[in-house]
């Protein structure tokens, strides 16, 4: 099991749910299972709709987190992900801060997923 605490200036406050680790259902699944809103368009991981910003809350050291060829695009398109942070992810098993809610599995990891509430733009300029 895995804490998910989602966090947006549209909520009234945070909202902490459990999600079944390696389910296979991506972030957006979770957050529409528990009523969270989080924007998305094509759902598929081409237009950045459901961008977050993920903080793993645990102590110990991040597991890898797959990213798919449409997310590693999609991000880079948009300015939320360089060639360090790929390489990062894929030799090291470090994560990048930002992630697509579409292409997210979660893990069994406790996480803090931030997002501003308006399609495409990032938690850290709504602050």
């Amino acid at each position: 099991m895995a804490n998910v605490t989602f966090s947006a200036p549209t909520l009234e406050k945070d909202i902490t749910v459990y999600a079944v680790a390696g389910d296979n259902k991506t972030l957006l699944g979770v957050a529409k299972q528990h009523g969270v809103a989080i924007p998305c368009q094509c759902q598929d991981g081409e237009c950045g709709s459901c961008l977050i910003k993920v903080t793993i809350l645990d102590d110990k050291r991040p597991s890898g987190i797959h990213l798919t060829d449409k997310e590693k695009l999609t991000l880079s398109i948009n300015g939320k992900l360089n060639r360090d942070q790929v390489n990062n992810a894929e030799t090291n098993d470090m994560p990048p801060p930002y992630r697509l809610a579409c292409q997210y599995i979660v893990r069994n990891e406790n996480i803090l997923v931030e997002f501003s509430g308006e399609p495409g733009v990032e938690i850290d300029l709504r602050r």
